[in-house]
């Protein structure tokens, strides 16, 4: 194994290819010769007593010696050399998965032992993102049924970590997704934890929309958090609200999205799956789940609502968590802002009972939070509501957001992008219906949720009225080409606001 034709001097490539590790060799190294390794070839690298199974990338000039293997930022850190290291390369044996990965891909059903061998895969990375978007395929749609989805969750949460909070209840709340700009989740753990309980909210990054709540979060303050931090921020504030790609709760979802991201979809058996996985892990006890409806929202329709949230309650079920559902307004956007820091800027105003905070977004938290806190043990049905004004109305949740921004890390107010131009309607007349697909698409070309500034602000609702001529919203970018990518769409598809005849 350790013989000199498998042998290369280790270096960093200074490369970032997120969580996909990465290998650079040139083409006529002796160790492509000798293994017959080619582009995009799996290999087991091996230093000290680490490993780490990679995707090779192959070099054709001379920027990179014979002798040496450049590691990209995943590799490095999965193997973390020393100076002067040398790695031995091999090919890996067979991801363990692979036969029940084929079977899926061939529409067969799978056992909780299939789900598991392939998250055990996912993790290690012995399934190359070719691999991992077959099985994200194979699973969509209706290609997962209710023990499936059971199997699948199970199977996450047994390669991930879990979190012990020992007894009493733990509140935790998820939203799908679909809506625009619906970033309830900062102001409802700032209630619960107010009211004295424990929420620890983990959160994903952005998968098909602008801004995920990690992402608007990370605007005001840390949520990179390991375990053991967001521990410490849950025992002194009762909650917290960070990254669960950081606490590995669920690692195997992590890994999932990122395939999903650009494939810019997901089925509902993948999303029950990541969503309790990390609800379970992360100790929660009662959960409530929001699930917007509308016909350019996630969910489009009752039916599909009550498939979805059948789904959900079988699996809760399976796992002995106790969940609720709320069925909320998907036709429109939620609050101003569609980005990461607009998000946020919406988020502090509704928490300090700023008179131009948007109503909607305060509405619909207080919505939310209340039906979290009836569900609550020992609540009193129907007080959840008004405990949940009486601490945002007097400060109590403005204070504990505060709080938990400082034990996180500190908190920063969201900045302002540089370049903002308006949209302008080409009739006069009434907002008849809202695209929040396309609207969404409008503020991602503009580099959200990359880039934390960028976004649109959009204050139009269904029933307002509009003028020729006047800004339908306004297009928030950090450079100039950025700005004119997201306007050429809005542009092409003045349809995203359908304005019907004026009154």
């Amino acid at each position: 194994m350790n013989s000199a034709h498998s042998r290369l001097r280790l270096v960093r490539a200074g490369i970032d290819t997120y969580q996909q590790p990465v290998v650079y060799m040139h083409r006529d190294c002796h160790v492509c010769r000798s293994e017959g390794f080619t582009a995009l070839t799996r290999v087991l690298a091996r230093s000290g007593d680490r490993e780490v199974v990679a995707t090779l990338n192959v070099v054709v000039d001379d920027h990179l010696e014979l002798d040496v293997a450049a590691l990209s930022e995943s590799a490095w850190t999965a193997l973390w050399p020393g100076p002067e290291a040398w790695g031995v390369f091999s090919h890996p044996e067979p991801p363990a998965s692979a036969p029940a990965l084929r079977a899926k891909v061939f529409g067969q059903r799978l056992g909780e032992t299939d789900f598991l061998a392939l998250m055990r895969d996912t993790v290690s990375n012995r399934l190359s993102d070719i691999e991992l978007t077959a099985f994200v395929t194979a699973c969509a749609g209706e290609r997962l049924d209710k023990e499936e989805t059971v199997a699948l969750t199970k199977a996450m949460l047994a390669v991930g970590e879990r979190i012990d909070w020992g007894s009493g209840a733990v509140l935790d709340k998820h939203c799908v997704g679909g809506l625009p700009g619906n970033r309830t989740t900062p102001i409802i753990v700032a209630i619960v934890a107010a009211a004295g309980y424990r929420i620890p909210k983990t959160s994903s990054r952005a998968i098909t929309s602008p801004a995920g709540t990690a992402d608007a979060m990370e605007v005001m303050a840390p949520v990179a958090l390991d375990l053991e931090a967001m521990r410490r921020v849950v025992e002194r504030e009762g909650g917290c609200i960070v990254w669960g790609g950081k606490v590995r709760l669920s690692p195997a979802d992590d890994i999932l999205i990122r395939i999903e991201r650009p494939l810019d979809f997901d089925s509902d058996g993948q999303l029950v799956a990541s969503v309790l996985s990390k609800k379970v892990a992360a100790g929660s006890t009662h959960v409530l789940i929001d699930i917007p409806i509308g016909p350019t929202a996630k969910v489009r329709s009752s039916s599909a609502a009550a498939l979805l949230e059948a789904r959900l309650l079988a699996t809760a079920q399976a796992l002995g968590l106790n969940l609720s559902v709320l069925r909320t307004d998907g036709f429109q956007p939620v609050g101003y802002g569609i980005g990461p820091a607009l998000e946020a800027r919406d988020v502090l105003s509704v928490l300090r009972n700023d008179a131009a905070a948007p109503r909607d977004l305060r509405g619909r938290a207080l919505d939310l939070a209340g039906a979290l806190l009836d569900a609550a043990p020992g609540a009193e049905p129907g007080k959840g509501r008004a405990i949940a004004s009486t601490l945002l109305d007097n400060g109590a949740a403005l204070r504990k957001f505060m709080a938990i921004c400082e034990a996180q890390g500190g908190f920063t107010e969201p900045g302002i992008a540089p370049h903002i131009r308006p949209v302008f309607a080409n009739r006069t007349g009434q907002i008849g219906q809202i695209d929040n697909r396309r609207l969404a698409k409008v503020a991602k070309l503009a580099g959200a949720p990359g880039s934390a500034i960028a976004g649109i602000d959009s204050r139009l609702r269904i029933g307002d009225g509009i003028k020729i001529g006047e800004p339908l919203f306004e297009v928030h970018a950090r450079s100039p080409g950025e700005l004119e990518y997201a306007f050429e769409y809005a542009s092409a598809h003045p349809d995203i606001f359908e304005i019907g005849v004026g009154q």
